[in-house]
């Protein structure tokens, strides 16, 4: 590493993190709330084979945008993820762009997975749960209850977040193993009941709308579904292995986290006539049919796998905004408060607060109102991913040329033409969720809110710029990817 900065002490994360941990983080966050409670949802869009041929789409493109994830973790193993890549390839503007839009989903998806865990306990508990009747938005009726229990969920992994990245890292391992067990288990009951069965699947599809148009309707969501494995590159810092390791462990955790949506959506879907089920319109489709098949011990098993599927999600992206915030803010595009430390656990523990409380605020709002913000976050995701690929483009070449650096670039073609392939999946994923006539155009209520956010993060970047673009390109390299040799092409 180069000399750094006289005057810039670079704030650097312990590396506590094991692979099998940082496996872990992935995959949990990957599978987080949705595979447990939309699975009635998803069939009514698709048909139970359009939501698997398209969650099994999903997957294989984002297998290829992980090829440019797994030689950027690699090359540059810090915290920050897309926001560092967005600066090595094109600057510090878009450098905030992309961390400000990653903010935004990583914060979303914090926040229903804690209103995901009231929802679970309002079914199972519902005497407990709807109590203290507070208002009612877009249908979705609130109560004091609920929002208790989601802010004691958020509270209880904002503190043991703040522990330690060992701690969580530990825990999150133990609730995946919990999960995928649950999940092979309740796949398993219900397919030997009488009366369940691969029979039930049919129809394949839905009646509605065309095969075709189905599963692109369910691949549209794969960046919000397998958004999980992007926390491997916003831990990088804390690996205690070789980054090189990277790219296998996000291969593994979107294979698996494929494999336990389609077990899901088969469990559930086997447990009778999925037409009638989804025409019932349950709170929770899943849960009735569990219930209603296998009986309370397969509630229970469902319960128990959606609960680790929530904890997972809560764990894995209060580490990831946490470390986004801890990164944007040692660039000092965000306060300086956000990349101090814990005194003693050494972790960054204002970001973790500052998430925590945040995502409070979300269950006042309704499950209703939340969704349409976390619909819109799957288009800065997809931006996130467009930034990783192109860095990654960008770094491949072909053969050596006159722009040719050893220290910055890879001679690997074929890994060119896939990065390429990656960019080309995120332009298509934010065309269907923004091109009219898209079988998975936003929502009215989500472009609302998707204008919002930018216009928000438009007046915050006018406010910093004049400031953020007085560092010296030396410093700024230094303090994203602790090295002063990297250059942002595009400077602004």
């Amino acid at each position: 590493m180069d000399e750094r900065p006289k005057d810039e002490e670079r704030t650097t994360l312990n590396k506590s993190l094991k692979p099998h941990w940082v496996w872990a983080i992935a995959l949990g966050s990957s599978i987080g709330w949705g595979a447990f409670v939309q699975p009635t949802e998803w069939m009514s869009t698709a048909g139970p084979l359009g939501v698997i041929i398209g969650f099994g789409i999903g997957a294989l493109l984002m297998m290829i945008i992980a090829v440019s994830y797994g030689f950027l973790v690699k090359s540059f193993p810090v915290s920050g993820g897309e926001f560092a890549y967005a600066y090595v390839s094109l600057g510090r503007t878009h450098a905030f762009i992309s961390g400000w839009f990653l903010t935004l989903g990583y914060i979303c998806i914090v926040a229903l997975n804690a209103s995901a865990f009231a929802l679970m306990l309002k079914f199972v508990f519902p005497a407990v749960i709807e109590n203290l009747p507070l208002y009612q938005i877009a249908g979705w009726d609130v109560y004091g209850m609920e929002i208790i229990a989601a802010s004691v969920a958020l509270g209880i992994f904002g503190y043991f977040n703040t522990r330690g990245t060992g701690l969580s890292g530990r825990m999150q391992f133990i609730f995946v193993s919990i999960m995928i067990l649950g999940i092979v288990a309740l796949t398993f009951m219900v397919g030997s009941q009488p009366g369940a069965g691969l029979s039930n699947i049919e129809p394949l599809f839905t009646t509605d709308k065309t095969a075709i148009a189905a599963i692109i309707s369910i691949v549209a969501i794969a960046p919000w579904a397998f958004v999980g494995f992007d926390n491997v590159p916003q831990a990088a810092e804390e690996f205690n292995f070789s980054s090189k390791r990277a790219f296998s462990l996000i291969i593994l955790a979107i294979f698996f986290a494929a494999v336990l949506y389609i077990m899901m959506i088969i469990a559930t879907a086997m447990t009778g006539p999925w037409q009638e089920l989804v025409a019932e319109g349950h709170q929770w489709g899943a849960g009735v049919a569990i219930q209603e098949t296998v009986g309370t011990m397969g509630l229970i098993v469902l319960v128990v796998a959606l609960t680790m599927g929530v904890f997972t999600g809560l764990n894995g992206f209060t580490i990831s905004t946490s470390r986004l915030l801890f990164a944007m803010s040692r660039a000092k595009i965000i306060p300086e408060v956000f990349s101090k430390l814990h005194p003693k656990y050494k972790t960054p523990y204002v970001g973790i607060i500052f998430t925590v409380v945040v995502s409070m605020v979300a269950p006042w709002f309704g499950r209703e109102a939340l969704v349409w913000v976390v619909d819109m976050s799957s288009v800065g995701v997809t931006i996130a991913y467009f930034y990783a690929c192109y860095t990654a483009f960008s770094l491949f070449k072909t053969k050596k040329d006159a722009k040719f650096n050893e220290e910055k670039h890879t001679i690997a073609p074929w890994k060119k033409i896939i990065a390429g392939a990656g960019m080309l999946a995120s332009v298509t994923f934010l065309a269907l969720l923004l091109i009219p006539g898209s079988p998975a155009f936003l929502g009215v209520e989500s472009r609302i809110s998707l204008y919002v956010w930018i216009l928000l993060g438009l007046i915050f970047y006018l406010i910093k710029r004049k400031e953020f673009n007085k560092i010296p390109e030396k410093e700024l390299n230094y303090l994203i990817t602790g090295n002063e040799k990297i250059v942002a092409r595009n400077r602004e």
